[in-house]
């Protein structure tokens, strides 16, 4: 590949990575969002150069050992097949899988969820034996 075209193509493909993907907008909590998008973002920061530069040195290693085992075209495919497996960069979905399963978030969004589907009186009667609200009015 030419050099004028490579250099855009690998500066739009780390552009591209840095952008988190629009399903992760859709979460419940917004600080789960947050979450995600930046660990998302970071994750491939690091994940895509490193796996651009897994992938060259792989190829030229399969060559290599192509070369030097007098032709060994297993050896050289296993190489190859071993380097250019997924995943290519981070989704939420490989985060999540990453951490394992966080059952103490859960049980957060279960509770969060019983609140706020709870319906909330306008005027709600006054609890019994609750200390009046303190007076924060000045003289």
């Amino acid at each position: 590949m030419n050099a004028k075209i490579a250099l855009p193509v690998v500066c739009a493909a780390l552009a591209l990575s840095l952008c988190p993907p629009a399903r992760i907008l859709a979460a419940d909590d917004p600080v789960e969002t947050a979450g995600v998008a930046v660990g998302v973002t970071a994750g491939n920061a690091v994940v895509i150069p490193a796996k651009i530069i897994s992938v060259g040195t792989g190829l030229i290693a399969g060559a290599l050992s192509f070369i030097l085992t007098g032709g060994n075209a297993e050896l050289t495919r296993q190489i190859w097949r071993d380097v250019t497996e997924g995943p290519y960069y981070v989704t939420p979905a490989l985060a999540r899988r990453a951490i394992g399963e966080r059952p103490e978030l859960e049980q957060r969004k279960a509770r969060m969820g019983e609140t706020t589907a709870a319906p909330v009186a306008a005027n709600p009667a006054p609890v019994e034996n609750s200390p009046a609200p303190p007076d924060f009015r000045q003289p």
